[in-house]
Order: C-alpha cells, then structure tokens, then sequence
C-alpha cells in the first residue's frame, strides 16, 4: 500500500489454563494500557458467551474500563453481538460511554451469535431468539438513535437516546463480519467495514469479500466512500522458533475440541508436547489454519502484514495476538510498534492484573 498503516488491536480476552476470568479481563486492560503507549489507533474487545477460553461478555463494561485507564486510544467493541440486544439500549450504553470520553469511542456491531445456538437462547430467555432478519433494521436504528435522526415514519421517531442532547461527537459505528452477507449490508448502508480475517478463513476468500463490498458501497450520510479495517491472526516474537513455540498455546486451543482438551490456554511448554503427538490428520487441520496466521520474527510479521494489506487493498490493519503469557503478547506488539516506526505516547496509569 502506498499509505501508512493504520495499526490496531483486537482483545479476545483469552484465558490461561488455571488462571481466572478476572484475570484475563485484568490482561485485557493492562494490553490496552501498553497498545496505548506505543501508539497503536484503537483497541477493540470481543463479545463472547459460554465459551470457555474467551471471557468478554460484557464490551461495553470493559471498553469503560479500558477508557478509565488509557488515555489517548480509541477503545471499541470488535463487537457488540446487536441480535440478542434493544438497539436503543445499545445506542444508550455507547452514548454514555462517549458522553464520559468523547471522541474515543467505536462500536463495532456484529450479527453472529457469538455463542452456541443455546446459550443465544438462554440469553433471550424467557423470550423466544430475535429473528436474524430483523438484523438490517436493527443496525439503522442504532445509528439512526445515536445521530438523533430516526427516520420521521419509524414507530419511535419521538424516543430520544440519552444522554442527550445531541453530544458534539458521536461514536463511530462499523458492521463487522467473516462473510459476504455483512460486506454487503455495511455497503448498502453506507457504513464501515471490518472483516474478521482473523478467524483463519482461506487467504483468497477475505480480498473477494473486501471487493463486494467496496463495488456495491453506497455513500450515506455517514460515510462518503467505502472504509475497510480487516483484523488478523499476528503472532511476532524475536526469532521464528520462539514465535512457533509460543503459538502452540493458541495453535492447539483452536483445536480443542477436536483433541477433547479442557478450557483455557496451556503453556507452551505443554502445548509444543502435545503438538509433537499429533495424528497427521491433525496436523493437516492445523497447518490448513495457520497458512491464514502470521508468525515469525519482525521481519517476516511486518512482510506478512504488508503483503495482507496489499491483498485486501487497505491501510487499516487490525492485530489478534492470543499466547499464553500475557508478556509475550505485549512484546508481540512493541516489536510490531517498533517495525512500523509507531510513534510512542506518554506513561499510562497503572491497573491491578495478572502479568503471567
């Protein structure tokens, strides 16, 4: 790309093997703090239910808290799972986080359970799951509530979102996803795009989904031209062996439940002894995943980075690191910071946490 990267992170709030939900979420805020300081743009955390190694439930809870204790970046939802939601409480719960910190605040929405089919159902419990396709509606109205301009047909056009009155800056708002049925609503609303690269989807499909939706993007009041921001799976560490060795956590979390393993991020030391016992049909299913990763030292991360920003033809990368030690996430990242020359910002404030 003949532009500067944008460089962002994604939070899973992974959760280590014997350690605890509140400590991975206390990881997650100290990862802010330190992305934060070396001047990555934004930091986003994701919305997971009942599963097991990932602990965020709540972003808008969380992103609260990493803004309480950040001071520059913009802190957002990588995002909020809209179907199981009232768009007004959403567009609510995001005005007041940006009423306390303006100008900082995304909302990434998402259409995917982020769950199995029955914790969705526990979660609309006792009413029946919101209809998927009500999702369209669902997103304009968020938008439409946050910017105050409910069309003057819709049923609540006299409900105003509070805090109000209209605040000088409004979050941004982007359509998240890892298929072309999200590409395409983001385009016809006229929104921005964020494609989840990161789930280890083949490296062909996520540049086709790119180009859906930039050849059908319609300007809105919004968004004049398409905005793409695609995350991936980046692991950096000194060397390529160490990167490789602390990957294993991950690498073998993604096949946990074909391998019949327990919730929560082994050590590398156990993850690499469990790696050399597998079949080759596993190994298959593992080397098919990791073709999508990008792992090594910070030569071959910043060529890999580069290359996949070049593919999906954007300048607005996001970064998923998952391992084991919170340490060597947070190293992945100065050493990502340090290739792409990111300019560091000030000392941060100091938060309570497991640095494992």
């Amino acid at each position: 790309m003949s532009q500067e990267l944008v460089l962002s992170a994604v939070d899973q709030s992974p959760m280590r093997r014997g350690g605890t939900a509140a400590e991975a979420l206390r990881d997650t805020v100290r990862l802010a703090q330190a992305t934060d300081r070396l001047g990555y743009a934004r930091f986003w955390v994701a919305e997971h239910h009942n599963a097991g190694t990932f602990v965020g439930t709540s972003p808008e809870i969380l992103i609260g808290q990493i803004l309480a204790n950040t001071q520059h970046i913009r802190v957002g939802s990588g995002g909020v799972m809209l179907s199981h939601y009232s768009a007004l409480k959403v567009a609510e719960q995001f005005r007041i986080l940006d009423a306390f910190y303006p100008g900082r605040v995304d909302l990434g929405i998402g259409r995917a359970p982020g769950s199995d089919q029955l914790t969705a159902s526990a979660l609309a419990y006792p009413k029946v799951p919101a209809d998927i396709r009500h999702f369209p509606q669902q997103v304009n109205d968020v938008v439409s509530w946050l910017h105050g301009k409910l069309d003057e047909k819709h049923p609540f056009r006299n409900i105003k979102a509070q805090p109000g009155p209209q605040p000088a800056t409004v979050p941004d708002v982007w359509l998240l996803g890892s298929s072309d049925y999200s590409a395409q609503l983001a385009a016809e609303l006229g929104l921005p795009f964020a494609f989840a690269d990161f789930f280890g989807n083949p490296s062909e499909y996520g540049p086709v989904v790119a180009e859906l939706y930039r050849k059908n993007f319609k300007p809105s009041a919004y968004l004049i031209e398409p905005r793409l921001h695609v995350a991936l799976q980046v692991l950096c560490a000194p060397t390529e062996e160490e990167a490789a060795f602390i990957g294993s956590s991950r690498n073998l979390n993604k096949m946990s439940q074909m391998l019949g393993l327990r919730e929560g991020l082994l050590p590398p030391e156990e993850a690499r002894a469990v790696e050399e016992r597998l079949t080759p049909q596993q190994r298959e299913f593992r080397e098919g995943f990791r073709k999508a990763y990008i792992d090594g030292n910070p030569a071959q991360v910043k060529a890999g980075i580069l290359a996949a920003a070049e593919r999906y033809g954007t300048n607005d990368i996001g970064i998923v690191t998952i391992c084991y030690h919170l340490r060597d996430r947070i190293r992945s990242y100065e050493l990502i910071a340090q290739a792409f020359g990111l300019q560091p910002r000030g000392e941060q404030r100091e938060a309570t946490s497991s640095a494992g």
